[in-house]
């Protein structure tokens, strides 16, 4: 699969750094492009009829116009482009209007790398699901994309396991299986700093929820070793 294409758009020089870094730190992204006002987003997002670009990293709060006038823009010319907002804009109402006009994710400014990260997985996961050609087969297929973009609250997951280290292994098993090889618990716990034996539990939960694949490693003494790979 391709990198995901991201124009960063964010008016403050030393937050658009910030965010293309954060950006090119998670896998499968790469930023093409960053702007500082909205009519500069608009002008690169029009120089190729936005076909350079996959999703917008868009701040509401810009200089000349409102992030939503942008996001107006672009469904006014027909553009499908994703938009995922990153600001500090907490009305109400423009969460709704956001959410109406297509915007797949919401982050509120400040944020942590941890937060950002797993926007953007889960964003990359939709996409996945999204682009795949046919059609779905049943109503729990079209159930799982929506809720692959509301993402799992942290309440919700098994008694002792964490969203925060459920993203590093996540993170680690992207990075770690970009090759024909998978991962094994033991990999996975030297990428993570976790034990083996808590890298297995996480790597067990992922393919329970359908977000790994599991599969015996051949080759090795013994018993097969378990690798896992994303899906």
């Amino acid at each position: 699969m391709t990198d995901i294409r991201v124009l960063v758009v964010e008016d403050e020089p030393l937050l658009a750094e910030a965010h293309t870094a954060y950006t090119e730190r998670v896998p499968g992204f790469v930023v093409v492009g960053v702007a500082h006002t909205a009519r500069a987003a608009m002008a690169a997002l029009r120089a190729n009829n936005g076909g350079d670009v996959d999703l917008v990293l868009l701040d509401f709060r810009l200089p000349d116009l409102h992030g939503l006038d942008v996001c107006r823009a672009l469904r006014a010319a027909g553009s499908s482009i994703d938009v995922l907002a990153v600001t500090s804009a907490r009305d109400l109402a423009v969460v709704r209007t956001a959410v109406s006009l297509g915007v797949t994710h919401y982050l509120l400014k400040p944020f942590t790398f941890a937060a950002f990260r797993d926007k953007l997985e889960r964003y990359a996961d939709y996409r996945a699901q999204a682009l795949a050609d046919g059609e779905v087969a049943a109503q729990h297929e079209v159930d799982q994309m929506f809720a692959t973009l509301r993402g799992t609250a942290g309440h919700s997951l098994p008694k002792g396991l964490d969203a925060q280290t459920l993203n590093r292994v996540r993170a680690a098993l992207t990075e770690g299986t970009r090759t024909e090889v998978g991962l094994s618990a033991t990999e996975v716990s030297a990428r993570t700093g976790i034990s083996r034996v808590t890298a297995r539990r996480y790597l067990e939960y992922l393919v329970t929820v359908d977000r790994a694949a599991r599969s015996p490693r051949y080759g090795t003494p013994g018993r097969p070793e378990v690798e896992y790979r994303p899906r």
